[in-house]
């Protein structure tokens, strides 16, 4: 199949360091099983300034059209410069600016739906012109690909009448990094990974933490958080700054908890990565990736991201009678977690909205 994605949320060069991958992964996994894909990333200059995103003029770089824009409000028939709409199978926009370009052309498309969808549609911020304009470009699309559970409840809390056109679609893991890992001992290294911002909850993992001295936290990511973070610090915790992706897989592999109590996630592949690399994985209920995690089945999910909480969900870790039993739940789960599964899930999912008869 000839299938564009139509999105913000995308490297225009893989060594973009703060662009997710998220989409960039499905892209690839599409490619391999034998689909042509174009990624058209409509750019809102203003936005792209204030995140002090990689600025890059208009053109195509391999698979990608970068398309710069002012303002929000689309002229999409200059993508018709790089690319014949109508050449397409499939049309799949993720995140709000590529919603709302995909719902210009007028042509049937599926609609991502990520964190940022539902803060446009709920905060006050957007009031005006970009909640109508989303909530009927979500009217329009043919089905909704929520990036997890948890989203989709959100979604259809907001939406229930859609309730027929949506499912969900997360991402999954490279099966290389997927590994069994034994527990001999007790667990006590415990790892977080994340931008350290606000958000993440670090603060309260390291206070957490800090009650039990024959534990190692290791801390990996910078942000702007990190001196703040720096002083509530106790001696078992070490800072290992940025590091590179497969030193940070290197990192999980050598922990035997992470804990990244982080609120207001689409998903988070951080925590898919962690249970494919043996960790003792905790998140946030409601949040990200509950509904992966299954408390107290292939991880644990805390009620709450608080100090007492986190504390509450170690002690219960370290006094687990069979943790070997939540790493091998996790093994077993990762296993149909990867890249290609997923990818090849979204596509049928979609399938089932278009035409019945189409094979993958």
């Amino acid at each position: 199949m000839n299938i564009l994605l139509i999105t913000d949320l995308y490297p225009v060069k893989e060594t973009e360091k703060y662009t997710p991958k998220t989409l960039l992964n499905f892209v690839k996994s599409w490619e391999e099983l034998g689909h042509n894909v174009t990624v058209i990333k409509p750019n809102f200059l203003i936005n792209s300034f204030i995140r002090k995103k990689p600025f890059y003029k208009e053109g195509k770089y391999g698979n990608v059209i970068n398309l710069n824009y002012i303002t929000p409000f689309f002229n999409v028939k200059k993508a018709e410069k790089y690319c014949k709409i109508d050449d397409f199978d499939i049309i799949i926009a993720h995140m709000p600016v590529g919603i709302l370009f995909a719902d210009r052309l007028r042509k049937d498309f599926v609609a991502g739906c990520h964190v940022s969808d539902i803060q446009v549609l709920t905060s006050p911020l957007y009031k005006f012109y970009f909640r109508h304009a989303l909530k009927k470009a979500y009217q329009n699309s043919k089905c909704i690909a929520c990036r997890s559970e948890q989203l989709k409840n959100k979604f259809l809390k907001l939406f229930p009448d859609m309730e027929n056109k949506v499912f969900t679609a997360p991402s999954g893991v490279n099966k290389e990094i997927i590994v069994m890992k034994i527990i001999k001992n007790k667990p006590v290294k415990i790892l977080t990974a994340a931008h350290l911002i606000k958000r993440k909850n670090i603060d309260k993992v390291i206070l957490a933490v800090n009650e039990f001295p024959e534990m190692v936290l290791t801390i990996v990511g910078s942000g702007e958080e990190l001196p703040k973070l720096k002083k509530l610090a106790g001696e078992n915790v070490v800072f290992k700054g940025q590091l590179p992706h497969d030193e940070v897989l290197k990192e999980m592999r050598n922990s035997d908890i992470f804990i990244l109590p982080s609120v207001n996630e689409t998903l988070g592949m951080v925590y898919l990565e962690a249970l494919a690399s043996g960790c003792i994985t905790v998140g946030v209920k409601n949040d990200g990736a509950d509904g992966i995690i299954k408390d107290g089945e292939n991880g644990f999910l805390l009620n709450s991201p608080t100090v007492d909480e986190i504390k509450h969900v170690i002690k219960k870790i370290i006094e687990y009678i069979y943790p070997q039993k939540i790493t091998d739940n996790a093994y077993n789960q990762m296993l149909n977690y990867t890249d290609t599964a997923c990818a090849e899930n979204y596509l049928q999912q979609i399938l089932k909205f278009f035409d019945k008869n189409a094979k993958i």
